[in-house]
């Protein structure tokens, strides 16, 4: 393992509130004002993720005033206090860009509803994995 993904590992942030394409999130954001910060909440559903590891990113996209509003956010920045979840969207894309054109009543998603058995395999699955190195596999 090289220098940077040594560096990069310590910087990634142990637990991530699981979230999808097409889900409707509220983003805590930390904004610093001179010597205040302060947590401000950019709420819109989830577009596209891209990348991966450290340099995975999510776009939010959110109508404001009828004008529609995107920001990408890395999963791993500081700067993001917490990801939650309001609504699970059901849909069959990997990005929804088509979401762009679309306004008013044309941008609602279907809502997506688990199992009680799908949301505790769910919960398990994000709990964090101790890290094994190859000897100790072996």
């Amino acid at each position: 393992m090289n220098l940077i993904d040594t560096i990069e590992k310590e910087q990634m942030k142990k637990t991530v509130s699981p979230f999808s394409v097409g889900d409707q999130v509220d983003v805590s954001v930390k904004i610093i004002e001179g010597d205040k910060e302060r947590i401000q909440v950019f709420s819109g559903v989830v577009i596209a993720k891209n990348g991966g590891g450290f340099k995975e990113t999510f776009t939010v996209r959110r109508i404001v005033q009828g004008e529609g509003v995107e920001r990408v956010f890395p999963i791993h920045s500081p700067k993001i206090a917490d990801i939650k979840v309001l609504k699970s969207g059901r849909v069959r894309r990997a990005k929804l860009y088509y979401m762009r054109k679309r306004t008013s009543k044309g941008t609602r998603l279907q809502e997506k509803f688990e199992s009680p058995a799908a949301k505790a395999v769910l919960t398990q699955n994000t709990q964090p994995r101790s890290t094994q190195t190859q000897s100790d596999t072996k």
